[in-house]
């Protein structure tokens, strides 16, 4: 015993084939990260959920709206995942009704770490596990700035001071922001909006080089990544349309 909780959770499952091969394997999301630019901040998904070696769908929404000032970017078990969001939303939206104000930034952040927590079971079992990103403002401070925060799928919460990812691909898109932080010409920190949408883009085109669970991006035939912007003023999507303009403008 050398006390290493972690050491114990289940390791990944090696493929088995053959008439014993099991017919179904957890279904998991990937790949999200979030990064700070001129206008705010940046969370961006691919579209793609597998099954083991299975592509299960390109088309999954990773991002989800919890309230008019906070996100959550999900990777790890969907259905998990979603039901935390459902939660959260509904959590959010009570308090907003039964105190007539919006629930505090620092709550909200709480609030996630106490759901994964409770989570310990599907997590320790491995099929529940979930690694978020929030990101959000507060919303009764006009002058406050978005945050960014990380979480280990135990519950630990971790502010971003410049970016945070998860999932598959994160490893690599994480790389790229360190660099571009030290050398980039600008820094994501000093992108513009569209700038920032193009870097996001490329970024999971770029994962997706090195990791076949991440993709369902390719701006040629006008399939972007779900992108959007956390400000002051609350949650902006960012739509195909501005994506596709955004891209152009880009490659000129």
């Amino acid at each position: 015993m050398n006390g290493d909780f972690l050491a114990l959770l289940p390791k990944p499952a090696v493929p088995q084939f053959g008439a014993n091969a099991p017919t179904t394997q957890p279904l998991h999301a990937t790949t999200v990260f979030a990064f700070h630019c001129a206008a705010g901040v940046i969370i961006a998904g691919d579209h793609r959920a597998t099954a083991g070696n299975i592509v299960f769908s390109d088309k999954t929404e990773k991002i989800l709206e919890l309230d008019s000032h906070s996100l959550m970017a999900i990777a790890g078990s969907p259905a998990t995942a979603f039901e935390m969001g459902r939660t959260l939303q509904t959590s959010f939206e009570f308090y907003r009704r039964s105190q007539l104000q919006s629930m505090s930034l620092p709550a909200k952040i709480r609030a996630l770490s106490q759901l994964l927590r409770n989570n310990l079971a599907g997590t320790i079992q491995g099929f529940g596990v979930v690694a978020p990103i929030f990101a959000g403002v507060e919303p009764n401070d006009p002058s406050a700035k978005p945050q960014i925060y990380f979480y280990d799928p135990l519950g630990a919460q971790f502010e971003a001071t410049n970016y945070a990812g998860s999932g598959s691909g994160s490893g690599s898109i994480k790389s790229v922001l360190s660099f571009l932080e030290r050398w980039g010409q600008p820094k994501p920190a000093e992108m513009s909006l569209e700038q920032a949408v193009v870097l996001a883009n490329r970024l999971l085109m770029t994962a997706a080089e090195f990791d076949t669970a991440t993709g369902g991006v390719h701006p040629e035939v006008r399939e972007f990544a779900t992108i959007k912007l956390v400000s002051p003023p609350g949650i902006r999507s960012i739509s195909t349309a501005e994506q596709e303009q955004f891209w152009k403008e880009a490659s000129k």
